[in-house]
C-alpha cells in the first residue's frame, strides 16, 4: 500500500489497507488479487464509489529490490472503470439473429462538430420480437471520431424512398421526413460497450406500434478539423423470438440543447440543471403508464467541459436516493450504469439532471451543443 505526493514520489503508506488474497505467476503473466474497504478513512487512499475510477498502472520486469521500486519506463497506462457497476446477467447471443444499421461511406466534414442522419428500415418480422442487445460498430481508427449515436423512431407512414440518402441533421435543407423522428429508442456514447437488456426486458420490434423506419443520428467530433475522413460506423441489434416479460423504452431528461445554454470561460465550477417537472411526467405517464415505469439503467452524457453529473429523483416533493451519479465524469468513457435495484418513476414525480462543468482552461464562451 503506497501513495504519491505532489512530486509523484512513491511513499509507503503507514496505514496498510490492502490485503493480498492470492498471487500466481507463469511465463507470461503475473496475477495479484487483493481486497480493500471502499472507504478506509485513510487520507492517503481514494474512496471507491459508483463514480468512474481512473486506474493508473505501471510495472517493471524485475521484482522490487531492497532499494525500492524500479522505474517502470514506458510500461504504464491508465484506464477508466466503474468498479461498482453490477455485473450483467448476459444470456448468450452467439446463435441469435441480428441486423446492422451502419452508415455507408459518409464524408465527415473538416469541422469541429457534425451531426449526420441516415434513415433505415427495420427488417420486417411479421410478429413481435425483442431486441436483447445493441452493440456499437465503430470503424477501426474512428474510436475518437464517433462521439455518440442516437436511434429515433420515425413515422410508419413513410415509404422506402427515404432510405436512399443521408444528410446533415438540423440543417435547413434536410429532408422533411427527418422531422417525423422524435422518440429516442436507443443511445450509445464514446467509450461505451454493447448494451445488454436485463433478462426480463427487451426492445419490441415487429408489431404495428413498433418502429418500422428509424433515424440514426451520429455525432462526429473532429476538433482537429481533419479532411478526407470517410466513416462506416453504426449499430448492431441482436434479437430473439422468445419474448421477455416487459418492453423497454427510453426517457430523456436533462438540459435541452439550446443557444440559451452557455457556460462562461474561466469557471472552475459551473452548474446547470435540467428539470423534468411533475407536470411533464404526469402528462407523459398519467394516461398510458399510471403505475409508472421501472428504470433499470442510466446513461449519463456530457461533453468535454463536463466534470460531474447527478440524476436526482423527487416523489411527493421528497428527494429520493440519487437515481444515478458520476462525480468523476470521463468524456472518453460513457457507458450505461445498471442500477442495483430497479427504480419506479411515477406520474407526478420530478427528475432533475444536475450538470457540473469546468471551463477554467478556456478563454471563450462555451456554447452547449
Amino acid at each position: 500500500d503506497y501513495f504519491t505526493d505532489e512530486n509523484r514520489v512513491l511513499k509507503k503508506d503507514p496505514q496498510q489497507d490492502y490485503h493480498l488474497e492470492y498471487a500466481m505467476e507463469n511465463s507470461t503473466h503475473t496475477i495479484l488479487a487483493f481486497s480493500r474497504e471502499l472507504h478506509t478513512c485513510d487520507t492517503n487512499d481514494k474512496s471507491i464509489t459508483e463514480s468512474t475510477v481512473r486506474v493508473i498502472w505501471a510495472y517493471h520486469h524485475k521484482d522490487m529490490g531492497e532499494a525500492g521500486q524500479n522505474y517502470h519506463g514506458s510500461n504504464r497506462g491508465t484506464k477508466s472503470l466503474r468498479l461498482l457497476n453490477p455485473e450483467r446477467e448476459e444470456v448468450s447471443s452467439a446463435s441469435l439473429p441480428y441486423f446492422d444499421l451502419t452508415n455507408k461511406d459518409v464524408p465527415v466534414p473538416d469541422k469541429d462538430t457534425t451531426y449526420w442522419c441516415q434513415m433505415f428500415k427495420i427488417p420486417v418480422q411479421h410478429e413481435k420480437h425483442h431486441v436483447t442487445k445493441v452493440e456499437p460498430l465503430i470503424q477501426k481508427g474512428h474510436e475518437n471520431l464517433v462521439h455518440h449515436i442516437l436511434l429515433y423512431q420515425c413515422s410508419s407512414s413513410l415509404n422506402d424512398s427515404v432510405l436512399d440518402y443521408g444528410h446533415e441533421c438540423y440543417h435547413p435543407n434536410m429532408p422533411d421526413s427527418f422531422l417525423t423522428c422524435e422518440t429516442v429508442i436507443f443511445a450509445w456514447a464514446i467509450g461505451g460497450e454493447g448494451f445488454t437488456y436485463p433478462p426480463h426486458v427487451g426492445l419490441s420490434i415487429g408489431t404495428a406500434a413498433d418502429p418500422l423506419f428509424v433515424l440514426m443520428e451520429v455525432h462526429y467530433d473532429n476538433p482537429s478539423e481533419t479532411e478526407g475522413l470517410i466513416d462506416n460506423s453504426g449499430l448492431r441489434l441482436i434479437y430473439t423470438p422468445v419474448l421477455r416479460k416487459y418492453d423497454a423504452g427510453v426517457i430523456e431528461a436533462g438540459l435541452w440543447v439550446s443557444l440559451f445554454h452557455n457556460i462562461p470561460p474561466g469557471m472552475p465550477e459551473f452548474v446547470s440543471e435540467g428539470h423534468c417537472t411533475l407536470e411533464c411526467l404526469e402528462e407523459a405517464l398519467g394516461a398510458e403508464r399510471p403505475a409508472g415505469i421501472q428504470v433499470f439503467a442510466v446513461l449519463l452524457h456530457a461533453h468535454l467541459a463536463g466534470r460531474a453529473i447527478r440524476m436526482r429523483h423527487f416523489h411527493n416533493g421528497e428527494e429520493q436516493k440519487l437515481l444515478a451519479y458520476d462525480d468523476e465524469f470521463d468524456f472518453n468513457f460513457q457507458e450505461f450504469q445498471y442500477l442495483k435495484e430497479e427504480r419506479t418513476i411515477l406520474p407526478g414525480d420530478n427528475l432533475v439532471t444536475e450538470c457540473h462543468y469546468s471551463t477554467v482552461d478556456r478563454i471563450r464562451m462555451t456554447w452547449v451543443r
